[in-house]
């Protein structure tokens, strides 16, 4: 299954207006909002080691299909065109999974971003070969890529200074809240409250004033007191899928924080 990229709300939601949200979340409170590190799945994938079980390697599928986003961004910008980070993408990731990388992964280090990142540059470094034999269409299919998604993820952030490595993380950080938001707009379409959601949504990126209060009321049929109580749930149900999601990608509670503050600095230039 493809995630699409972020159409123009998602984008708007996931953009510096989410400082806002990331900048309240808390980050000296490790274990904020009831959250309970467990075994995720990258923690899976680093246990499995040099042997790669079914569901390590289904865990880290489902990671590389949630995060393909900054890889497709990192090849483009390194000077390959659409077609071809299409299919050094899909390839990278097809090595990725089938031949074992995770022996270069290091535990002491071991969040996925970075695991990610280095494993890419080793691979356009040398893998090209290898690679230009895995066509379209050819071998197994880990993530499925159409060039139009791609350069959706690609062009928005493309300026002219950004770096390869910039840009990766870049969209690491939106891909991230990307899922998040997924996540939570999920929760709210199961219940029926797609409405809701559309119009809730909009407080996660502001501090906002009485007057969008009694907007949002009237829309919902509500009360503003009521939505106030709305507002304040959706955002400590945000700052929970936030640490969940961040905690797929590392190895330990206290490298969540870490993390969150990597996403300001991040989506603050």
């Amino acid at each position: 299954m493809r995630h699409p990229p972020p159409n123009d709300h998602t984008r708007r939601q996931a953009g510096r207006p989410y400082l806002f949200m990331l900048e309240s979340s808390n980050p000296a409170m490790p274990h904020a909002a009831g959250f309970q590190f467990r075994t995720t799945s990258w923690t899976l994938v680093l246990a499995a080691g040099a042997n790669p079980t079914t569901d390590s390697r289904a865990a880290l599928a489902a990671l590389c299909e949630a995060y393909w986003g900054p890889v497709y961004a990192f090849v483009r910008r390194s000077g390959y065109d659409a077609e071809q980070s299409q299919d050094l993408t899909q390839s990278f990731f097809a090595l990725l999974i089938e031949k074992h990388y995770l022996h270069a992964a290091d535990r002491q280090r071991g969040r996925f971003r970075s695991f990610l990142l280095s494993a890419l540059k080793h691979f356009l470094a040398n893998e090209w070969d290898r690679a230009n034999a895995l066509k379209r269409g050819g071998g197994t299919t880990f993530v499925s890529i159409d060039r139009g998604a791609g350069e959706e993820w690609y062009a928005p952030a493309a300026v002219e200074e950004s770096t390869p490595e910039s840009l990766f993380e870049q969209r690491w950080a939106l891909s991230l809240l990307d899922q998040v938001m997924r996540k939570l707009r999920t929760e709210f379409s199961a219940s029926g409250r797609d409405h809701q959601f559309d119009t809730l949504s909009a407080f996660l990126n502001l501090s906002p004033d009485e007057g969008r209060y009694e907007a949002a009321a009237e829309a919902l049929g509500m009360s503003a007191g009521a939505v106030r109580m709305a507002v304040h749930r959706l955002r400590k149900r945000f700052r929970e899928l936030l640490r969940a999601e961040i905690a797929e990608t590392v190895t330990a509670p206290e490298e969540i924080d870490d993390e969150i503050r990597f996403l300001l600095s991040t989506l603050r230039t």
